[in-house]
């Protein structure tokens, strides 16, 4: 019985995503590496390097993916792709650190972001 109502929810998710509107699915990238990026500092507190790694790495994932769609016509795809880029940099050393600051950095600039989409969208 778990296992199907797991699938079910794993179905309903890929259709959320599958159906959400382009603006939606930008903010939906933005929490999931807010989210990974929170998950990676409890790997750090409870001493999981090889978890915090997977998280930073799956974070770093997403914001390539914000990179790749980003459509270069547009001025401030530009810039958009110069700060994704820090982003990755800086998670690169947060990552060979395990520093928490330096995620808290990139998360509150993902968060600035999202706020600044939201209003736009």
């Amino acid at each position: 019985m778990y296992n199907r109502s797991s699938n079910a929810y794993d179905v309903y998710q890929e259709n959320d995503i599958m159906t959400a509107p382009q603006g939606k699915l930008l903010l939906m990238l933005y929490d999931g590496a807010a989210k990974f990026l929170r998950f990676a500092k409890i790997s750090i507190d409870e001493g999981d390097i090889q978890k915090a790694n997977e998280n930073i790495l799956k974070a770093q994932d997403i914001i390539s993916e914000l990179m790749i769609t980003l459509n270069m016509d547009v001025d401030i795809a530009k810039d958009l792709y110069s700060l994704y880029d820090y982003m990755k940099y800086r998670l690169i050393q947060a990552n060979i650190k395990k520093d928490k600051e330096i995620i808290d950095e990139v998360l509150d600039m993902l968060n600035q972001l999202k706020e600044a989409w939201k209003q736009i969208i």
